[in-house]
Formats: structure tokens, C-alpha cells, sequence
């Protein structure tokens, strides 16, 4: 049997009670993160407790709960439910009240969640890479919120699955954006490229990591927005995400990215990524 957090305790997943008018539930009213857990450790806890309080407050939702004591019941989930190398889930809701568009009085208290869940590192990917698809961003313009609202991400990820891929790269017009669950980058000549963290993406944990990795190693970077026609022209390309880690993309709508090979440059970030884990370990 496993465990939750269910505000402010840890219980019994069979004691979880979800009530039919929870406003994550019907409007998916409330916001979210996942953490990866290496050898029983959370990595990078801060910064996601950071940013799920942050889009709590772009939102106008109160967490009623210190960062402190989230992140003490957040490491007691992990020992409680011996996890070794997996993630935790977790999500505030705005609550539960009677059904209505507006927000309910401050009477009505937001809901958290978080469960943890064992899975193993993808490294297949990491070291083969993966195929990718373009499919338009149908998305809401407030994509840096880390919203429960995930419909469109949803449909372009299931409309990749269905072509054989493993991501959707997502783009508004010709602008790429991001993937469905995940940051794109690219490299050429040298020079890593990204969109800028703005409203129109997540700026991603794991995306802040490369982007230190890239300093790490002597990658140039710019932050700023490329079209589908120069991806498909980059020297390199890979995805990022809390689960995806560093995951290259070796081919897009069948169009091959360096012959179909893992670039070097990327290889050099997964090491460097790396041994951010391994300095995890040693703390």
C-alpha cells in the first residue's frame, strides 16, 4: 500500500477522499510540479517548491503552508514510501466549494496533494535519442504558469504517440515554443539556442540546469526564438524536462537531425548533467 500527502499529513492512499466539487477536478483550478527523486533524493527541491508557489501566485492561491513545512512532508513521503529512483507528483487546488466560475470566499481552503511514483531513467533515449513531431500550440497565453490545465498539451501529445513519436514540438505559427511536456533546444555552430522564458513557455527546472551545464562547459547560449524550417537545420537537438532529463531528438517529421546521431554537444550536457546527480549523492 502506498502513501499520500493530503495537506498538512501523510496517509493511507485508501484514506484520500476527493470531493466532486473540487475545483481542480471541474475547472482545473489549481497548479502543480514534479520532482525527480535520484537514490532516495530529491533533486532540485527548492527551486520546484519555488515555482509552484509562484504560479499558486499568478493564479491568486494562497498555499496554506510554509515552503519549509511543504518540503519536510515532501522528504517524509519519499522515506515513508522508501522511493528510490522515481518522482513525486504533487498539486494545490484552489478547493473545494459549489460549482460557480468565480472564485469561493476564504472560507474554502486549497487542497494538496503529492504521491510519489517508481520509474526507472529512460537511458534508452538518452543514448539512441528520440522522434519528434511539429504540431501547431493551440494552447492559453499563460503557458508560464504550471496550471492543472493541460488539455492541449494533452491532444499534441497524443497526436504524436499516434505518428511514432516520442514529443511533440509545439509552435505558434512558425515560432517553436516548447513541447507538449517538455523545453526544445537546438545547437548550431556551436551556439545553443532556446526560447526565452516568457509568457508563452514554462520556464522548465531541468531547462535552468542546462543552461548552467552549458555555461559549465563553454556553450555559448541564446535565449531567444527559432522557426521549424532552422530547427530542422540544426546541428543538434534535444528536449529537457524533470523526466525526459537531456533526451535528443534525432529525427522530426522524418526529417533526420545529424544524420540521425546524437550530437556531441549533447553528449558533453548529459555528463555535465550528470554529474549535478552525483553531486546529489554526496551532500
Amino acid at each position: 500500500m502506498g502513501y499520500t500527502l493530503w495537506n498538512d499529513k501523510i496517509v493511507n492512499d485508501n484514506e484520500i477522499l476527493i470531493n466532486k466539487e473540487d475545483r481542480g477536478y471541474q475547472f482545473g483550478d489549481g497548479v502543480y510540479e514534479v520532482i525527480k527523486v535520484y537514490n532516495g533524493e530529491m533533486f532540485t527541491v527548492d527551486e520546484h517548491i519555488d515555482r509552484l508557489y509562484l504560479s499558486a501566485e499568478k493564479i491568486k492561491i494562497t498555499i496554506p503552508m510554509t515552503k519549509d513545512k511543504l518540503h519536510k512532508l515532501l522528504y517524509e513521503l519519499v522515506e515513508i514510501d522508501q522511493l528510490n529512483t522515481g518522482h513525486i507528483y504533487f498539486q494545490v487546488t484552489r478547493g473545494a466549494a459549489p460549482r460557480a466560475h468565480n472564485f469561493p470566499g476564504d472560507t474554502v481552503l486549497p487542497v494538496i496533494t503529492a504521491y510519489t511514483k517508481e520509474n526507472e531513467r529512460p537511458i534508452e533515449n538518452f543514448e539512441k535519442g528520440v522522434k519528434a513531431t511539429f504540431v501547431e500550440d493551440i494552447r492559453w497565453l499563460r503557458c508560464d504558469i504550471k496550471s492543472l490545465n493541460l488539455l492541449g498539451a494533452v491532444l499534441a501529445k497524443q497526436e504524436a504517440v499516434e505518428k511514432g513519436c516520442y514529443e511533440a514540438i509545439l509552435h505558434r505559427g512558425d515560432i517553436v515554443t516548447e513541447g507538449s511536456s517538455t523545453n526544445v533546444f537546438g545547437i548550431k555552430n556551436g551556439v545553443l539556442y532556446t526560447h526565452p522564458a516568457n509568457n508563452l513557455i514554462l520556464k522548465g527546472i531541468t531547462r535552468s540546469v542546462v543552461l548552467e551545464c552549458a555555461n559549465e562547459i563553454g556553450l555559448p547560449v541564446k535565449e531567444e526564438a527559432f522557426t521549424k524550417s532552422a530547427t530542422l537545420q540544426m546541428d543538434e537537438v534535444f528536449v529537457t524536462s524533470t523526466t525526459s532529463e537531456v533526451t535528443p531528438v534525432i529525427s522530426i517529421d522524418g526529417t533526420e537531425i545529424n544524420n540521425g546521431n546524437v550530437g556531441e554537444w549533447t553528449r558533453k550536457l548529459q555528463a555535465q548533467f550528470e554529474t549535478k546527480i552525483k553531486m546529489l549523492q554526496v551532500k
